[in-house]
């Protein structure tokens, strides 16, 4: 256990997890911290060791993450014997022992998925082009195609994100579907927080085995932030990723 990590986990999810802060880690400035991504200008090796840091405090073996690129690709992970980054995924499922599966992220959310019953996980990287493609639906398809799952014995946690305070959209009349509306108000900001909710329980999942942290990326200082670096850095937005992860 490394001491020095600081991270959110919810007793609804009985499989290994945590959703990281940036606190601890040996990344520097900007990355300061547990920046857990090769692909943001951050020295490699540094991120190795901030990897591995995270494999300890959840004891596995072997993580498995992805070039994420903001689509609705799901990737099987199986038969792993080293960390491996895919490419151009932007969720995750396995049932084998002893990998974490890795969602990096600033602003945008990592969802958990777990069924208890079938040993399968999932991580999925959902983003506001991500909830648009409804990623959620998607990744519980495959799970139930590869794993035969029942969506309602499945437990899920949305990670630490952009929250309503902060998710502006002010093109969302373009950027977001009608059914979305509901849950903007009249400054244009939209809880996804709660578009993911209702996506998870449209797909089966029972409202009592899903957990949103609350917590919103932007405000939160122990967490990376893009929306926050774009800000500060006149547009630049450099900083690192959070991440979230779960095992077997």
């Amino acid at each position: 256990m490394d001491t020095d990590l600081l991270f959110y986990t919810t007793p609804h999810i009985t499989a290994p997890h945590a959703m990281f802060t940036r606190q601890g880690g040996v990344s520097q400035p900007p990355y300061t911290g547990l920046n857990l991504s090769f692909g943001v200008g951050d020295d490699p090796e540094a991120v190795r060791e901030n990897r591995e840091k995270v494999k300890q405090q959840l004891n596995v073996q072997y993580l498995a993450s992805a070039v994420q690129v903001h689509g609705d690709q799901i990737v099987l992970v199986e038969g792993l014997s080293t960390d491996h980054e895919y490419q151009g995924a932007d969720a995750l499922i396995t049932g084998q022992s002893g990998v974490g599966l890795l969602i990096q992220q600033a602003d945008c959310q990592a969802v958990l998925l777990h069924d208890p019953k079938q040993r399968a996980i999932a991580a999925i990287h959902n983003g506001w082009r991500g909830s648009v493609a409804n990623i959620i639906a998607k990744t519980i398809v495959v799970m139930q195609k590869k794993f035969n799952i029942s969506p309602e014995n499945l437990q899920a946690v949305i990670s630490p994100s952009l929250g309503p305070c902060c998710a502006e959209f002010n093109n969302y009349q373009q950027e977001l579907p009608a059914s979305f509306q509901q849950w903007g108000d009249a400054k244009n900001h939209f809880d996804f927080w709660e578009i993911s909710r209702w996506q998870l329980e449209e797909a089966g999942l029972l409202s009592s085995h899903i957990t949103a942290t609350g917590i919103c990326t932007m405000c939160h200082q122990d967490f990376f932030s893009y929306r926050r670096a774009m800000k500060r850095q006149e547009g630049q937005g450099v900083t690192g990723r959070n991440g979230s992860v779960i095992g077997l």
